[in-house]
């Protein structure tokens, strides 16, 4: 009796002792309260990445009349081009106000053809002309009002008179040599004959490459935004 009692205690105090055992994967608490203060910690400042500096930006006002310095990039002629057509060209020199460039040279400024009239036969000189609208600087495009650019063929008036002449001359000479009266009407005949050379040879045109060198002026205040 005295040994059921001894192995009954026994057995209860087994049971007893394992139930108040902590399991082996749990955490201790002071692990527990570092951790969670680690995750909650902020950042330090010298590890978190600098703010990028704002340049900053200030407006420019470039008056009316200031000369632009272009170069085109489009070729245009009085023979080829048309009214609309757009042209494309660069400034040669800065822009500069008190001392500051506000407009870099190479910039981009654009335009149109407002006139294109080619040589005639009889009379009227080749004339062409365009205007520019647009400037592109400091990555941004502006809407600019300028004079018109326009440039007509030299005149061959004289040189037209000098073909005459030189007709009616070698047709008086001819007139001369088979005589009769023959010297007028040579005369008459070889004029004749210069004026119909001038009739079938057209005037000059007027023509711009790439990378000639044209002016034109600010017709209207311009302002630009600067970094500074």
């Amino acid at each position: 009796m005295k040994r059921l009692a001894c192995v009954t205690a026994l057995t209860f105090g087994l049971v007893a002792c394992n139930g108040a055992k902590a399991p082996e994967n749990t955490p201790p608490a002071e692990s527990l309260a570092t951790t969670g203060s680690a995750a909650n910690a902020p950042i330090s400042a010298a590890t978190s990445s600098p703010g990028t500096p704002v340049a900053s930006v200030k407006e420019v006002t470039i008056p009316s009349g200031t000369t632009l310095r272009l170069s085109l990039e489009s070729a245009v002629a009085s023979d080829t081009s048309r009214v609309e057509q757009p042209v494309r060209a660069t400034l040669r020199s800065p822009v500069s106000i008190n001392g500051q460039v506000v407009v870099p040279a190479g910039s981009e400024v654009g335009g149109v053809v407002t006139e294109a009239e080619e040589s005639g036969r009889v009379k009227g000189r080749a004339r062409l002309a365009m205007r520019f609208n647009s400037l592109r600087a400091g990555g941004e495009r502006y809407d600019i009002r300028t004079s018109g650019y326009a440039q007509e063929a030299e005149a061959t008036k004289k040189k037209d008179a000098v073909k005459i002449a030189i007709g009616a001359g070698a047709g008086a000479a001819l007139g001369a040599i088979l005589g009769g009266g023959g010297a007028a009407k040579g005369a008459a005949i070889g004029g004749a004959g210069g004026t119909g050379v001038v009739l079938a040879t057209k005037g000059k045109e007027v023509r711009l490459g790439a990378g000639a060198a044209i002016t034109t002026r600010l017709t209207a205040p311009l302002t630009v935004r600067v970094k500074t």
